[in-house]
């Protein structure tokens, strides 16, 4: 819970130790960590290509996919264009394949006006969901944070946010999600959760009822 008024005497559970006995499956457990394994299909290769414009204008040489790709590895690893756009370069040599590598400016002209494809959840269509629902508290940083961190000024009401969360325990996918006041519990807010599950939460309003 974000509000803890008597952490200092509550009871405190010690940090448990694992002993590490296979050294050897341990640490190459941890140099498995940075192993890298990129997979492009023939069908994304196929469409990397943006199709021929029948009005007028210049001709687009690269698809949105290919928009799309580059700049969800620019995300995934932290880089800025240019050094998204040498991975990219790597990937296509280290695969041997013979493609045509967005530039930086390319990049960043097509991402203004690029609608990404409407998510689509593995567990659609594949029957009942063993779905697990959890909440966390997230901090609003505002005004009183900076009072408190600039002048030493205590403040007596801090604000916080609770984020449920659904999960899929089969496929460990986050199917639905939503952000409300602190004071909201968990059963509250699970009709609103359910409702992004192909309308489930009106059959749980109905059963509680």
């Amino acid at each position: 819970m974000p509000h803890k008024f008597n952490e200092d005497r509550r009871h405190k559970i010690g940090k448990q130790k694992f002993k590490v006995t296979n050294w050897s499956a341990y640490n190459e457990s941890l140099r498995q960590r940075g192993d890298l394994t990129v997979w492009v299909s023939d069908e994304a290769l196929g469409q990397w290509s943006a199709s021929r414009r029948t009005s007028r204008g210049g001709q687009p040489k690269y698809s949105d996919l290919a928009i799309t790709m580059c700049l969800t590895l620019r995300v995934v690893y932290g880089l800025p264009l240019r050094q998204t756009q040498g991975l990219m370069r790597s990937i296509a040599a280290l695969m041997r394949v013979e493609i045509a590598v967005p530039d930086f400016s390319t990049l960043s002209r097509r991402s203004k006006g690029l609608v990404l494809p409407p998510a689509q959840h593995l567990s659609a269509g594949r029957g009942p969901v063993h779905l697990v629902v959890d909440s966390t508290g997230l901090k609003v940083f505002g005004e009183g944070e900076w009072l408190e961190n600039k002048h030493k000024i205590k403040v007596k009401r801090k604000r916080w946010r609770k984020l449920h969360i659904g999960l899929d325990l089969v496929s460990g996918e986050i199917i639905c999600s939503n952000l409300t006041t602190d004071d909201v519990g968990d059963p509250t807010a699970l009709a609103d959760l359910l409702d992004q599950i192909d309308g489930c939460g009106a059959l749980y309003r109905r059963w509680r009822l």
